[in-house]
């Protein structure tokens, strides 16, 4: 980042449609607590929600304001997939450890709703209406009419169904699309409400939560960690980073940074569509994504249509990648053509070197959960309750998430340049449909 926390809060469709945002304060003075938590996402507040289920005492530090960061700025997919199709993660690792994985992302999903449903957050607007892959040629549609059979061969999973392109066509409302795999697990999601509502839900239980409080340095001593931040120090006997792909913004999290790498993802919103061309686009209101390399992906908020996708460089929002995008949608959405954007926004995913999340220990007194590859709102809600475990001493099993190490980043300096590099990549195979 080119300056130091705290941030103001971003401008997004989500920021002016929140509902409630509870008050906290910064961190002044020196306290004590079992465990400390740098990051106030989703891994960060469901981490404190297990952890005092299990009786120990928890402080969540917030670098800016919650939901300022990838919990509250993504575009509210809940899914429980991963970069990984589960076939590939059984041909690699096992049908075993596929099992597990895809036992993993349902669970995740589950949580959502009751994550929901415990802390009452309305205004989440949680719908559990799936999701919809859209193939862009017949070799994607081929690929995932295989995925099908194996999930109901291997898995057990009848979920998964496929779509003909008329089918495509009287759902979504596009041309584009040559067939598609619908999946009913899953759905859609106000994704700052949600992590706000968590937040809230903490606060009345009694959990302490402090915003504006970047964690500038974390030193041991002979008790076990000290954390300081700018008002105020913190002393705990463990540590839980949890700042994904802004694990950049203090030295404090040098210990996970260089294993991540961001990357940039971009959205727009449209203009309310009631009464306009494109209404009935998007009917069943899942969430859409295509089986492009370079993913682009949709869905309703309201009455408005979101579209997003990743290719954005740099710190900063992009015109060119908005502008980008505004393209892509009008040529799979003709009739949104004459429809102003009224929000556009970006933040950062992300991504690791096998393209897993990863859950782990440092050393004795610090465990870190990062990585999410852009499906991080159910998988990271879900994340809690296994970091908590793993701070009481347990080893919990989410297959590759704990079994296989978090790998650095080869070459980090360079990263940029080599994420620009297989985007270009990627997009070339795009257009000549590979």
């Amino acid at each position: 980042m080119t300056a130091n926390p705290p941030f103001p809060d971003i401008r997004s469709l989500w920021q002016e449609t929140v509902s409630r945002r509870p008050v906290f304060d910064a961190l002044t003075g020196g306290h004590q607590f079992d465990v400390a938590i740098i990051g106030g996402g989703y891994t960060g507040l469901s981490t404190a929600r297990y952890l005092a289920r299990r009786g120990l005492c928890a402080v969540v530090l917030e670098a800016s304001q919650i939901g300022w960061g990838a919990s509250g700025r993504n575009g509210g997919v809940v899914s429980g997939k991963f970069r990984l199709s589960f076939s590939d993660i059984a041909a690699r690792y096992g049908v075993e450890t596929a099992r597990r994985m895809h036992d993993l992302g349902i669970e995740a999903i589950d949580h959502v709703g009751e994550l929901v449903e415990d802390y009452g957050i309305a205004s989440a607007d949680y719908r559990p209406t799936g999701a919809l892959r859209c193939a862009h040629n017949q070799i994607s549609l081929d690929s995932l009419k295989k995925e099908v059979a194996w999930l109901k061969t291997a898995l057990g999973d009848h979920a998964c169904s496929i779509l003909s392109t008329e089918q495509m066509q009287a759902e979504t409302g596009s041309r584009d699309f040559v067939g598609g795999m619908l999946n009913t697990h899953g759905g859609v999601i106000h994704p700052l409400n949600f992590v706000l509502g968590m937040a809230a839900g903490l606060k009345a239980a009694g959990i302490a939560i402090h915003e504006r409080s970047p964690v500038t340095a974390i030193r041991r001593d002979r008790d076990g960690i000290v954390l300081e931040t700018p008002g105020g120090t913190v002393s705990a006997a463990q540590v839980v980073i949890a700042t994904n792909s802004y694990s950049d913004l203090t030295p404090a999290t040098s210990a996970v940074r260089k294993s991540v790498i961001p990357f940039r993802s971009a959205m727009i919103a449209t203009a309310p569509l009631t009464g306009n061309p494109g209404e009935g686009l998007l009917s069943q209101r899942r969430s859409y994504t295509e089986t492009r390399r370079m993913m682009r992906w949709f869905r309703r908020a309201g009455d408005r249509l979101l579209y997003g996708g990743r290719g954005a460089f740099g710190k900063s929002d992009s015109e060119n990648a908005f502008a980008a995008l505004h393209k892509a949608m009008v040529r799979q959405f003709p009739d949104l053509a004459s429809i102003s954007v009224t929000h556009r926004w970006s933040g950062l995913v992300a991504m690791t070197m096998d393209s897993i999340p990863h859950l782990g220990r440092i050393d004795d007194r610090v465990v870190y959960a990062v990585g999410y590859n852009g499906t991080g709102v159910a998988l990271a809600s879900n994340m809690g309750r296994y970091v908590a475990a793993m701070i009481a001493g347990e080893k919990p099993d989410l297959g590759l998430l704990t079994s296989v190490p978090l790998k650095t980043v080869p070459l980090y300096p360079i990263r940029e340049p080599a994420v620009r590099l297989v985007a270009g990549w990627y997009q070339f195979l795009d257009a000549i449909g590979r």
